[in-house]
């Protein structure tokens, strides 16, 4: 077993700089550091597959594991023109100011909604703003709102292979007005506290700019989450994803990074970042679970470390459907393919982290000292003028000693890890 020297004196300093300047004036009243999110797929929660049987089962169970945010995935109906297998995509919508009725109608999630505000969790909705479904109500009635093909049609994204939707065109100011109203719609008729973009930087970052600030005019605060990781999208956004730390966590577990790629990570996130940039760090949501397997696939034995430390790394620590149930399977994207709900064994486990968040100040703020990254253990703290948190994070095999200052030798076993408050 090799011993470990970590001395202090040579920690880096990591706190999130101030390079990208916001240009909407983002409340920052309904996020804070405490919060984490859960992605809810109605779809698959359920055999009913609707708004009140999650409701009904799931929500309070939700509550006693210290869920803050509800991120609901697209609640639209679904085109049916180039629908991909029996039920289609979430993301290929016909009707932004519709409830898909196989989940239920807008009374459903009104009680969906009002029920998760009574219990202190707020919902964001799923937004997609880059396409719709191909047979969406717009494509009837402005086919201008879109870009279109050499035939006169609307255009699939270009670069992509989504043959199941049309791009829109960002260039036509109606279409942004139209945009911006149908969100408007769920702020109104659902009091929805925000909204979840999906591949947000596929669409132009004054779009969101002004999308924000319209909003805004119907409630305020809002939160604001952008599937991006791009510095500049934070001009318009809370939080956008990490997808960086998430492909090195990844790579860590499959032996084909060590703690040194974090290290670096982190670094570069704090020049790239504003010092009140929100990520969002996780191991799993949808896409990864149904097209990159499960994390137990990817992270194998790893799974739990590494959601560890998704909570204690700065950022906003995010949960999949199913992952309090251990679920190992890919979920189906296009068919019904039920979570099995019947034993949640990392409830507490979740639960936990998202208590420990909640009542750490230290794990609130962007700041983090690196303290060490050799021999592949990750070692680092967090502060705030409360308390400090010491975190040992072994990424070997095998067991592996730690020598901190002051001459305390700490043992984490392999795949392990310690945590200490002061």
């Amino acid at each position: 077993m090799k011993k470990l020297l970590y001395l202090l004196l040579s920690a880096a300093m990591v706190s999130c700089g101030n390079v990208n300047e916001k240009t909407a004036e983002i409340s920052t009243e309904n996020v804070n550091g405490k919060d984490n999110i859960y992605e809810v797929n109605i779809r698959q929660y359920t055999q009913e597959g609707t708004f009140k049987a999650f409701e009904d089962n799931h929500l309070e169970r939700l509550k006693e594991q210290n869920v803050d945010i509800l991120w609901l995935m697209p609640i639209f109906p679904i085109s049916e023109e180039g629908r991909k297998g029996t039920l289609g995509s979430y993301y290929a919508v016909k009707n932004y100011t519709e409830v898909n009725p196989e989940f239920g109608t807008l009374n459903d999630l009104q009680n969906l909604v009002n029920h998760a505000h009574k219990l202190g969790m707020k919902v964001i909705l799923d937004w997609v703003a880059n396409h719709t479904g191909k047979d969406n109500v717009w494509t009837k009635e402005h086919k201008d709102f879109y870009n279109l093909d050499s035939l006169g049609n609307p255009a699939i994204p270009e670069g992509t292979d989504w043959d199941d939707v049309a791009d829109l065109n960002y260039d036509n100011p109606q279409m942004r007005k139209a945009m911006i109203e149908a969100m408007k719609f769920w702020l109104k008729n659902a009091d929805i506290d925000g909204f979840r973009c999906d591949v947000a930087g596929m669409v132009p970052t004054d779009f969101w700019v002004e999308c924000r600030k319209e909003l805004e005019t119907v409630k305020k605060p809002i939160f604001m989450l952008a599937e991006d990781d791009k510095p500049e999208i934070h001009k318009a956004f809370d939080a956008s994803y990490n997808w960086k730390l998430h492909h090195v966590l990844n790579k860590i577990a499959q032996g084909k990074n060590t703690a040194d790629s974090l290290a670096a990570l982190i670094l570069k996130e704090e020049k790239d970042f504003q010092k009140n940039d929100i990520l969002m760090n996780f191991t799993s949501n949808h896409d990864e679970n149904s097209w990159s397997k499960s994390e137990y696939d990817r992270m194998g034995d790893y799974v739990k470390q590494m959601a560890v430390l998704t909570y204690y790394l700065p950022g906003m620590p995010l949960c999949y459907s199913g992952q309090e149930a251990a679920n190992k399977k890919a979920l189906e994207f296009f068919e019904k393919d039920v979570i099995d709900f019947s034993n949640v064994p990392l409830k507490d486990f979740y639960a936990e982290l998202n208590k420990t968040k909640h009542s750490h100040s230290a794990l609130w703020n962007n700041d983090i000292k690196i303290i060490s990254s050799n021999d592949n253990v990750f070692v680092f703290e967090r502060q705030s003028k409360d308390e400090k948190i010491l975190c040992i994070f072994n990424f070997n095999e095998g067991e592996k000693e730690v020598s901190l200052e002051g001459g305390k030798n700490i043992k984490v076993e392999g795949k392990g890890y310690k945590i200490m408050f002061e």
